[in-house]
C-alpha cells in the first residue's frame, strides 16, 4: 500500500529480493528441469499439487515425489524447533 500520492515501486529491487539473483535463477532453472524429467516419466502430471523433492540440494538426479506442504515446511525437532544446518 503506497505512502503517498507521489509514491513508485521500485520493481528492480523486488524482484532481486524475491529471487531474481544469478544463483537463485540456475536453482529454480534445476528445479524445473527436474520436474520436467518427472512428467515424462509419467512420476506428476501437469498442474499436480505434488513437488518434485531432492534429497541433496546440489545432486541432479537424486528427486522423489512429495506432497507440497511436506516438501516446503521447515524441518523441526521433537521439541517443535527449527534444526541446526
Amino acid at each position: 500500500m503506497p505512502s503517498s500520492k507521489n509514491y513508485k515501486r521500485n520493481y528492480k529491487q523486488e524482484y532481486a529480493n524475491q529471487g531474481g539473483t544469478p544463483a537463485r535463477r540456475k536453482a529454480r532453472s534445476k528445479n524445473t528441469m527436474a520436474r520436467r524429467k518427472a512428467i515424462k516419466a509419467g512420476k506428476v502430471k501437469k498442474g499436480s499439487t505434488k513437488d518434485v523433492a531432492h534429497t541433496k540440494p546440489k545432486a541432479n538426479g537424486s528427486t522423489f515425489i512429495q506432497s507440497r506442504s511436506k516438501n516446503r515446511s521447515i524441518p523441526r525437532t521433537k521439541t517443535a524447533k527449527r534444526r541446526s544446518k
